[in-house]
């Protein structure tokens, strides 16, 4: 996919790489963007590259398919929504404890 910049350029990752939800937090401000509507993020946003892991990288709309919120009260309530969302479409590699036994752990 022709990303709209580079996922682990100055744009997508502040110089440095980050995944997956950081990438998603760092384009909203806690004071400003909240209460925060699903939809309009989506729209704003839609085509932009979020990397998971080392090697595999989604668009935004990929993650938001998963995301059954349609509004998000707090920063805090925003994670909660994407993180269930993330771990319900398979973007979601951590897992601390073991549903399945074979996920990587930290």
């Amino acid at each position: 996919m022709d990303w709209p910049h580079d996922p682990d350029g100055e744009e997508g990752s502040e110089g440095g790489r980050k995944y997956g939800l950081a990438i998603l937090a760092k384009k909203l401000d806690e004071d400003e963007d909240f209460p925060l509507e699903r939809d309009e993020f989506v729209e704003k946003h839609a085509d932009d590259p979020i990397r998971i892991n080392y090697k595999k990288v989604v668009s935004v709309d990929d993650i938001f398919e998963h995301v059954e919120p349609t509004e998000f009260e707090t920063i805090t309530d925003f994670h909660k929504g994407v993180g269930n969302a993330m771990r319900t479409g398979g973007f979601w590699d951590y897992h601390p404890v073991g549903e399945n036994p074979e996920k990587k752990r930290a």
